[in-house]
């Protein structure tokens, strides 16, 4: 991964004024391509899923381009009925409709000379595609209720977190269009592929919110730091803003551990949520999947006190003359209770469940409504675990 001092110059300050935090090498990438693609007139796309930052790429495009002295517009496709979307981007005539009251101008009217942003851009009906697929091509346009032609001098950069040539199959979206807004493609990372960019990222959302509220700052625990690069982050940015938020409210002045981490960070409860854990099949609840990630988070405790215990009792190198128990037998002796010969992933899910058992008195009912897993589930686990 570079360091800031090998990244170019122009990529720095690119990084400073518009506030980027990161140095993954996918995101340097995604902002040199528009940085070099800014100063040279052609359509961008922005692809990338959603909370991932995409809105940042637009206004590098404009700001180190030839419109920069010019508007920059940022319109949501997606958030404009579709009756009024294309009276809002390309302009109406008095009593053109119901509640025309007078003329209006469009986005491409106004930013004539400058760039629009248009984010969610799948989300366009087909006949306002047809209207935007003319000024790509001509630079002209109607107003709604108007037959005079109308010229625009406008940058478009798009953005989508949806699959366009797939929406083009099913005949969602306009082939044609898509090669015009694609001339030039830059991808936006998910935030779990930007590696140590997400500890980066924590710690300037706990720093804003406690400059902004006057509340004492929260630091974290390494162990917290590897909770937050393990987790999935379905919602990517937006949703690591939303869970330090929450963390920093409610444990002001704290160092963030493990636990409170994980109590932090929601569980994928729709059908359609990405996995908790990043790389895990989708497949059974989502509670057990958080104890299996709770349970490697473990095991990696477990394997650092039990190398500490072994370094601190070894006064030299000969493990077979120095008495120094064996792996086996120190964990034997960190688990009494189990027998060794068990699956590590089993003895802490047999620790998860006796545990919530013993909660609700042995009421099986709702320990496992809290475990979020079937009656059934629980007594074939109570089975094959060896709980009575």
């Amino acid at each position: 991964m570079p360091t800031k001092s090998d990244l170019p110059e122009e990529i720095q300050r690119v990084k400073q004024r518009l506030s980027i935090i990161g140095d993954s090498p996918a995101l340097i990438e995604a902002i040199k391509r528009a940085v070099m693609v800014a100063p040279i007139d052609l359509s961008v796309l922005i692809s990338g899923p959603s909370g991932s930052g995409k809105e940042f790429f637009p206004k590098i495009i404009h700001q180190f381009g030839t419109r920069k002295h010019k508007k920059y517009i940022a319109v949501n496709c997606g958030a404009i009925p579709e009756g009024t979307i294309d009276s809002e981007l390309f302009g109406h005539e008095k009593g053109s409709f119901t509640g025309a009251v007078s003329a209006r101008k469009g986005y491409f009217e106004e930013a004539d000379g400058g760039t629009i942003f248009l984010d969610e851009v799948a989300e366009l009906p087909l006949t306002t595609q047809a209207r935007l697929l003319r000024v790509l091509e001509t630079g002209e346009f109607l107003k709604v209720g108007s037959s005079v032609v109308q010229t625009t001098d406008i940058r478009i950069v798009a953005a989508t977190n949806v699959d366009l040539l797939k929406a083009v199959a099913e005949g969602r979206f306009r082939e044609d269009l898509y090669y015009r807004l694609s001339t030039v493609v830059i991808s936006v990372p998910p935030l779990n592929e930007r590696g140590s960019d997400i500890v980066l990222l924590a710690r300037k959302f706990a720093s804003d919110f406690a400059e902004k509220y006057m509340t004492k700052p929260i630091s974290f625990s390494e162990d917290a730091k590897r909770a937050m690069m393990l987790y999935n982050w379905p919602g990517n940015v937006r949703q690591l803003k939303n869970v330090i938020d929450q963390l920093a409210l409610f444990e002001s002045g704290s160092e963030i551990t493990r636990h409170q981490m994980l109590d932090a960070l929601p569980v994928n409860r729709t059908p359609q949520a990405t996995p908790i854990l990043a790389g895990t099949a989708d497949s059974g609840s989502d509670m057990e999947r958080k104890m299996i990630w709770q349970t490697l988070l473990s095991l990696r405790e477990d394997i650092n006190r039990l190398k500490q215990r072994m370094d601190e009792q070894s006064g030299d190198n000969d493990w077979q003359t120095s008495g120094i128990p064996s792996v086996r037998a120190l964990m034997a002796a960190e688990h009494p209770e189990d027998n060794f010969d068990r699956n590590p992933l089993d003895r802490s899910e047999k620790k998860v469940i006796e545990e919530t058992l013993a909660r609700h008195d042995g009421n099986k009912k709702m320990a496992a409504e809290e475990l979020q897993i079937s009656l059934r589930t629980l007594y074939r686990k109570m089975q094959d675990l060896g709980i009575s």
